[in-house]
């Protein structure tokens, strides 16, 4: 809505999402700017040949939000939430095949390892995967998440930090899984740049370190003229940067938004502006 607002009078909004019940809100909340809103129900992977389709030739700014919506979260039969007893699902698309008990009850063990350690960070992802196919079938979050806890003996926080549940890491790394999250973010970066005017803008919303290492080491890339081996002593690649940094660190949310959201609280936010 800011953008709209921003924008007015002429600017206009395209927007992508996979989950048809986001999808829906969005629509209510934006109603006022009908005329300037375009919301398709698909990935933001395909934003090139949106892009190609409705012949948009001046696109100044793109933000992409990462990660999974309270209204996810928040919905029991979803699947998301370890908090819910609910079956394993975690599908951002409902009509997607792949399901979160697909992944937990199909997957070899090895393979379910190191799906953990990869796109959890788990350190007990061995331990954890041997649990879970010792337990099989593994019908809903609750069972899922108490398995977990078994294998997970979580230290007590200093005061002040923020206790994680045992899950945590192991839902993240099914839930990434189940929607192809860190591939689809790969593609649809490049896309992105690709897409703007000079001066347009992309913004990155990530919520975890997997994320925003592959936003930070794009922006890096691809905001650098010279990508050869540091000791290679001529430049032979040929690269030119196509974006400059507008903020080196991440921005993070004050205290005040974190107190209003705890959710907040791992939003990073990094943007670069196209220049050529």
């Amino acid at each position: 809505m800011g953008i709209l607002k921003s924008s007015f009078p002429d600017g206009k909004l395209i927007g992508f999402e996979v989950d048809p019940a986001a999808l829906q809100i969005a629509r209510t909340n934006l109603s006022p700017y009908s005329s300037r809103t375009l919301l398709i129900q698909d990935s933001y992977v395909n934003i090139s040949e949106y892009a190609r389709e409705l012949g948009l030739i001046r696109i100044m700014g793109i933000l992409i939000d990462l990660g999974a919506s309270s209204i996810q979260l928040d919905t029991p039969e979803r699947g998301f939430s370890f908090r819910h007893e609910a079956p394993l699902d975690m599908r951002f698309n409902p009509e997607s095949q792949l399901t979160a008990y697909d992944v937990v009850n199909n997957y070899p063990e090895k393979e379910l390892a190191v799906l953990i350690k990869n796109f959890g960070e788990e350190r007990n992802s061995n331990r954890i995967a041997r649990e879970i196919v010792f337990n099989r079938p593994v019908r809903t979050t609750k069972q899922l998440a108490e398995i977990i806890e078994k294998v997970v003996k979580q230290r007590p926080k200093q005061y002040g930090q923020f206790q994680r549940n045992p899950a945590t890491r192991t839902f993240q790394a099914i839930r990434i899984a189940v929607n192809n999250e860190l591939q689809n973010l790969k593609e649809v970066l490049p896309q992105s740049v690709n897409l703007l005017e000079k001066k347009g803008r992309l913004a990155v919303i990530s919520f975890h370190s997997l994320e925003d290492r592959i936003v930070k080491r794009f922006f890096r890339c691809e905001s650098t003229d010279c990508i050869c081996p540091p000791k290679q002593p001529i430049c032979t690649c040929g690269h030119t940067a196509s974006i400059k940094l507008l903020n080196r660190s991440p921005i993070v949310p004050a205290q005040e938004e974190i107190a209003q959201n705890p959710r907040s609280r791992s939003a990073r936010l990094r943007i670069v502006e196209k220049i050529i």
